[in-house]
């Protein structure tokens, strides 16, 4: 059956001497992964329509269900460039960046999942970034997003079993835990109180408009931790794109 369709490259992997499996996050179908036959090759009618964060007008056919990836995977027969986001891939800083939200984003929604609104929140995100990357709140603002989209939020407001107060958050748990419902669990850490109080203020925020937010760096520092610690946890997954910055 042919599907038509808008996505976003999120990324490919080679197949073969000139072929690849491309993984988009499409507008209504989820992230789908289709087999585009020859992209690697100089006349390829694919151009550059491929490289990652593009965004085009795609089409493609085909069953999934079968022994060899270029015949499980749906075909790709059209991919039409709408925007390229190529200034995000021209600048190193940038590509690191938006690699550590793609790779999140790969590891949280399950492929052809189309009951989560990821794909607006990614484009938004692009855009921004497009116009200027290096505000840390950018990338932070998309993971709280990602996670409450996914039902994997943390609780930080309150006790995840009684909803007393507490600043004892426990990775296992996911949320704060009072020190009655705790018992004696190690707590993973204390949450200082401007973290909390930035955490609700971030989650009630525009994306357009986090500019204007100067929170201190301290506060971003320990909420982008105890974030990337809770997102480590419950995908058992590390990103290779920030072990890549660390280097």
């Amino acid at each position: 059956m042919l599907q038509r369709t808008e996505g976003i490259v999120l990324r490919t992997i080679p197949y073969g001497e000139a072929d690849l499996i491309a993984t988009y996050l499409t507008k209504d179908l989820g992230i789908v992964k289709v087999f585009a036959k020859s992209p690697r090759k100089t006349k390829s009618r694919f151009g550059s329509s491929l490289e990652p964060l593009t965004f085009s007008r795609i089409a493609f056919w085909g069953k999934e269900d079968a022994a060899l990836p270029r015949l499980t995977q749906p075909r790709l027969t059209q991919a039409d460039i709408v925007h390229p986001f190529s200034s995000l891939r021209e600048s190193l800083h940038c590509f690191i960046r938006v690699s550590e939200l793609i790779e999140q984003t790969l590891h949280l929604v399950p492929e052809r999942d189309t009951g989560r609104n990821v794909f607006p929140l990614l484009m938004n995100t692009l855009a921004i970034m497009e116009a200027g990357c290096r505000n840390p709140l950018i990338g932070l603002f998309y993971k709280l997003k990602l996670l409450e989209i996914t039902g994997f939020l943390p609780g930080l407001h309150s006790c995840g079993r009684c909803g007393g107060r507490s600043n004892a958050f426990h990775l296992s748990h996911g949320t704060v835990l009072c020190l009655q419902c705790s018992e004696d669990e190690d707590i993973s850490s204390r949450l200082s109180p401007g973290v909390t109080a930035f955490y609700s203020s971030l989650m009630k925020w525009e994306i357009s408009k986090l500019d204007r937010l100067k929170p201190d760096e301290g506060i971003v520092k320990e909420l982008s931790l105890l974030l990337d610690e809770h997102s480590r946890y419950i995908t058992e997954k590390n990103l290779r794109s920030r072990e890549f910055k660390r280097t």
